[in-house]
């Protein structure tokens, strides 16, 4: 499966420019390659990303998570989500498993790794306990 440069020149934006809250990658079937569907604004929410992934189709994501530590410093983690819900295609979660690891390693700056077939996989409460449950920046 090819990685279109669009992709990486994106999440390179997200990781040292802090351009993006979130990226949204999907694979086009016909071409072969992983293209970047949806890009977040660095203002949205992490409901705002979530509604973005769609309830029955297969996507991976990059998400820019914010939180304070115990001693209120600020930090940041670079989620990556491979969204595989129930409902889609069997055809479409192999593609996206067998093609996960190859596109992760474009990607030099992951932090984390969720795997989520439904939003409560992918929820704060989730993200938080990924990052040893550090609070949320307001």
């Amino acid at each position: 499966m090819a990685v279109h440069d669009d992709c990486k020149l994106k999440f390179l934006e997200l990781k040292a420019k802090r351009t993006h809250r979130f990226i949204v990658f999907k694979i086009e079937e016909k071409q072969k390659q992983v293209i970047v569907e949806k890009l977040g604004e660095p203002t949205e929410s992490y409901e705002d990303f979530t509604k973005c992934l769609p309830a029955d189709e297969c996507r991976y994501a990059v998400y820019d998570f914010d939180f304070l530590t115990a001693e209120n410093v600020p930090k940041s983690r670079i989620f990556f989500i491979a969204w595989s819900p129930d409902t889609s295609r069997i055809r479409s979660k192999m593609i996206y498993a067998s093609s996960k690891d190859r596109f992760k390693r474009e990607l030099d700056g992951i932090q984390v790794e969720l795997q989520a077939t439904d939003p409560t996989e992918m929820g704060l409460d989730v993200s938080k306990r990924q990052t040893r449950d550090f609070r949320v920046m307001p």
